[in-house]
């Protein structure tokens, strides 16, 4: 679950299998604090309410049962036709809108029909509620993004440790000894990219947690990335440690000048 504020209101949001719903209990306590229940009952008992969620459901739910949307199509507007989520729902198979038990409970919707809905309580008051709706989606890419390229990170440090593994270090060496080794080996990268090894980053930021590459952005990190697997070529192909030094600063500084201008950029988005 995540939450957005709109004008100074939470508005609650859930992803169920992939699909992302808005919390329109939220969005109706704008209208009325008191009893949004009953501004969602009254919003979906109006015709054009009705016309809309069963043309939704109808382009998006195989399963829908037009029938009964039809039959209160013809009943919606009149004075004793009342309608609720849990009638919809049960009534139609709809899957636009869903009741949501719980500490985070409520009436949640579909984006498209949770926008509509806004726009029913407030026009100004939906402007802001999809301006935020899509910066919580953004923010939520850049995130998965960033931990799609530490994961990646992760993979390739395992392929340069192997590489280190089976060419650098000898039989019969104690753990220790083998740490030691990989620690050598992390701090050539960590030369190459940042001109420091990871002791010297740390005795100059005492007061920060964590290492060197937590503090890394984006963009050396794909460097790092990139460098950890030609370390392990060059590992493989017998190079040694000061010429590979050498190189991989000659490939971290190539790649970061593509990465930082403006055609790198873009070509990471």
């Amino acid at each position: 679950m995540a939450k957005i504020i709109v004008k100074d209101r939470t508005i609650k949001t859930i992803n169920k299998d992939g699909i992302d719903y808005i919390c329109i209990t939220d969005i109706a306590k704008q209208k009325n604090g008191e009893d949004p229940n009953g501004v969602i009952g009254n919003w979906m008992r109006n015709r054009n309410t009705i016309e809309f969620l069963g043309i939704w459901e109808s382009l998006y739910n195989p399963n829908f049962n037009p029938i009964e949307f039809e039959g209160f199509r013809k009943e919606a507007g009149l004075n004793a036709f009342t309608m609720s989520p849990t009638k919809w729902v049960e009534s139609t198979r709809a899957i636009g809108i869903k009741a949501v038990s719980g500490r985070y409970g409520g009436t949640y919707a579909i984006s498209d029909i949770a926008f509509e809905f806004a726009s029913w309580v407030s026009v100004e008051f939906k402007l802001y509620l999809v301006r935020e709706f899509q910066r919580l989606k953004a923010d939520e890419q850049e995130q998965l993004a960033w931990s799609a390229k530490r994961e990646l990170s992760k993979i390739n440090y395992r392929i340069h440790t192997d590489a280190i593994k089976a060419n650098l270090i000898p039989a019969e060496v104690t753990r220790e000894q083998a740490a030691m080794k990989y620690a050598d080996e992390a701090d050539v990268l960590n030369m190459a990219m940042f001109g420091m090894t990871a002791r010297q980053w740390r005795e100059q930021n005492p007061d920060k947690k964590g290492n060197i590459r937590d503090y890394a952005s984006i963009n050396e990190l794909i460097c790092l990335s990139n460098m950890e697997n030609l370390n392990a070529v060059f590992i493989n192909d017998g190079m040694a440690q000061s010429e590979r030094l050498i190189k991989l600063n000659q490939i971290a500084i190539q790649q970061m000048k593509i990465l930082e201008d403006t055609g790198g950029r873009n070509l990471l988005k």
